[in-house]
C-alpha cells in the first residue's frame, strides 16, 4: 500500500467507522437527521407555519407536514432567488441548482444552502473516494488527475448575489483551491458553456496529463472519449492515459453503456462505481463492487420517507418511514433536506436491495413511463429488457427512448422504440423478440397486454442514424451537464420529434 493511500485511510477510518453504523442504528441517525433539521430550521417562515418547534415525533411531522412537489414550492424558491433569508432554512440562498422542468416550466430551480454544499453535495464525493481506498488499498488513483465534464453557471436575472447553474457547476466553484491540482481541466473551462467548444478545449488542455479517473454521466463521456480517439488517432482510451483506473457514474442506468466503455476501456483492472446524486441531494453510493446496489447515506442531513408506487397517484397515499419499507418493492422517494426542502418529491423510484444497511436500486422516475394501456413499464423493465436483448444479439445500444404508439381505425397500441446502435443487431428480428419476451417477463401487466396482441402489438422498431441523438439534445439546449436522454415517456413528444431528424 503507498504511503498516500495509507494516509488517506489513516483519516478515513473514523468516517469509515461512522458509515459502519448505518447497519446497527439506521433508524437513530434518520431521526436525529430529522430533530436536527426541525430545530435549525424552527425560525423560518416555514418553520413557524408548521410549528416546528412542538414537532416531538417522526409521526407529528408526517401529519403537520403535507408532502410538495416543485410547484408547490415555487412560490418561496422565486423570493429567495430575489434575495429574501430565513423561509425555508436559515440566512440568504446564494446558489440554485438549475435542473429538468416541470410541465409548467421549462427549468426547476433547486436551492444550495451553505449547510447541503458541505454536508451532503461535497460530503458525498469525499465518501466516494473513501469507500474506494478502502476497496481497492492498492490504488494509484489519487497519484494523477481526475476528468472533470462539468455543466456551466451564469448570475441570474434576480439578484446579482445569486447564481444558478448545473450542480456540477456549483459544485465545481465551491470546491477548495487544492482540488485543482488533483482535477483537470481548469476551473475556467470546466465551466465553458458551448458544450462542443469545452470538449475541445478539454482534449487540448489533458491530453498530456496522467489521468487515472474521471466521474459523471455515462453519456456525455462517450462523447468526449470518441472525439479523443479522433483528435489523437489512437484505439483505445488507455492509449491516451494508460493509469485510467476508475468511472464514478451516475445520473442514468449505466448497463446499456457498459459494453461501449469495455471497448473504450479495454482493461479488466478497470473499475466502475455507481452513484447516486441529484440537484436535490447526495443520496446513495455503491460501497461494495461485487454488488450492483448502492448504500443509502443516511447522515448527510437528508431525512428519508417512502410512497409505495401502487399508491401514487392516490388522494392521500401512504408515506412509509425507512423502518417501514420492504424489500423489492418500488417507492417513490420524499426527502426533507438541509436544503429547505421539506417532504418533498424528487420524481425518482427506488427499490431496497437489502436492510441493515439499507441499500438501493434506481428503478425509474415517477412520470418517466409508459402506461398508454395500463401496462405500467417502467424504465427499470425497460433497461433489463434492453440489455437482454442485446446479449443476445450482440448489439451495443448507443442510445434510446420509446413511447407509445396510439390506437387508430385500424391500428393497434404498441410500443415504438427508437434505437441508434453503436453496433446492430445481428438479427433485428430476434433483438425485438427478446426485448418484448423479456418484457413479458419483467411485468405482468406488459405481458397481459400483449396476450395474444388484443390491446399491444409487438414493439415497433426504428432505427436512428449515428448522431441522432445528439443532435436531438443539442436542439433541445440539453448539451452536457447533468442532461439526460429520457428513456420513456407516456405520449409521443420526443418520439415525433426524434423522427423529423431521421
Amino acid at each position: 500500500m503507498s504511503l498516500i493511500n495509507s494516509l488517506i485511510n489513516w483519516f478515513n477510518i473514523k468516517r469509515i467507522y461512522q458509515m459502519e453504523l448505518y447497519r446497527e442504528h439506521p433508524h437513530e441517525i434518520q431521526r436525529e437527521v430529522l430533530f436536527d433539521l426541525l430545530s435549525k430550521s424552527s425560525g423560518t417562515e416555514w418553520g413557524k407555519k408548521y410549528d416546528y418547534k412542538n414537532i416531538t415525533s417522526e409521526q407529528q411531522f408526517k401529519s403537520s407536514v403535507p408532502v410538495q412537489d416543485y410547484n408547490d414550492l415555487k412560490p418561496y424558491v422565486e423570493r429567495l432567488r430575489i434575495g429574501e433569508k430565513d423561509i425555508l432554512w436559515p440566512g440568504e440562498v446564494k446558489w440554485f441548482a438549475k435542473s429538468s422542468g416541470t410541465t409548467s416550466d421549462k427549468s426547476k430551480f433547486i436551492p444550495v444552502t451553505k449547510e447541503s454544499l458541505e454536508d451532503c453535495h461535497l460530503r458525498g464525493p469525499k465518501d466516494v473516494f473513501a469507500l474506494y481506498i478502502r476497496n481497492n488499498p492498492y490504488s494509484k488513483v489519487l497519484k494523477g488527475k481526475s476528468l472533470t465534464l462539468g455543466g456551466s453557471h451564469r448570475v441570474n436575472n434576480f439578484n446579482n448575489n445569486s447564481y444558478y447553474g448545473d450542480l456540477s457547476a456549483i459544485l465545481i466553484e465551491n470546491v477548495p483551491v487544492w482540488s485543482d491540482f488533483i482535477r483537470t481541466p481548469s476551473t475556467e473551462i470546466a465551466l465553458i458553456e458551448e458544450f462542443e467548444e469545452k470538449i475541445d478545449k478539454i482534449i487540448e488542455s489533458s491530453l498530456d496529463l496522467n489521468v487515472t479517473s474521471f466521474a459523471g454521466v455515462p453519456s456525455w463521456y462517450l462523447v468526449l472519449f470518441k472525439k479523443v480517439l479522433e483528435v489523437t488517432g489512437k484505439n483505445n482510451i488507455l492509449e491516451v492515459w494508460p493509469n485510467m483506473e476508475v468511472f464514478i457514474h451516475g445520473g442514468v442506468n449505466f448497463n446499456p453503456y457498459r459494453g461501449q466503455y469495455r471497448k473504450l476501456i479495454p482493461s479488466d483492472q478497470m473499475h466502475y462505481m455507481e452513484t447516486y446524486n441529484a440537484s436535490e441531494g447526495f443520496f446513495g453510493i455503491q460501497d461494495n463492487p461485487t454488488r450492483d446496489d448502492m448504500l443509502l447515506m443516511l447522515d448527510y442531513g437528508i431525512y428519508y420517507e417512502f410512497i409505495p408506487m401502487e399508491d401514487w397517484g392516490s388522494a392521500n397515499p401512504t408515506v412509509l418511514s425507512l423502518g417501514e419499507v420492504e424489500i423489492n418493492k418500488n417507492y417513490a422517494i420524499v426527502i426533507s433536506t438541509n436544503g429547505g426542502l421539506w417532504r418533498y418529491l424528487i420524481g425518482d423510484t427506488i427499490q431496497f436491495t437489502c436492510k441493515y444497511p439499507f441499500k438501493i436500486k434506481v428503478t425509474g422516475r415517477t412520470k418517466h413511463f409508459i402506461n398508454a394501456f395500463g401496462e405500467e413499464v417502467i424504465i427499470d423493465n425497460a433497461e433489463q429488457a434492453v440489455k437482454v436483448a442485446c446479449e443476445r444479439t450482440g448489439a451495443i445500444v448507443h442510445e434510446y427512448t420509446a413511447g407509445p404508439v396510439f390506437m387508430g381505425d385500424n391500428q393497434k397500441g404498441a410500443h415504438q422504440w427508437i434505437f441508434e446502435f453503436d453496433k446492430e443487431p445481428d438479427d433485428l428480428e430476434h433483438f425485438i423478440n427478446a426485448l418484448d419476451n423479456t418484457l413479458k417477463t419483467l411485468n405482468s401487466d406488459y405481458e397481459a397486454k400483449r396476450h395474444k396482441n388484443l390491446t399491444l402489438e409487438k414493439p415497433h422498431i426504428q432505427l436512428a442514424p449515428k448522431g441522432t441523438f445528439y443532435q436531438w439534445m443539442k436542439q433541445r439546449g440539453k448539451i452536457g451537464g447533468q442532461n439526460k436522454i429520457p428513456r420513456l415517456a407516456n405520449d409521443r413528444k420526443y418520439l415525433d420529434e426524434l423522427l423529423k431528424l431521421i
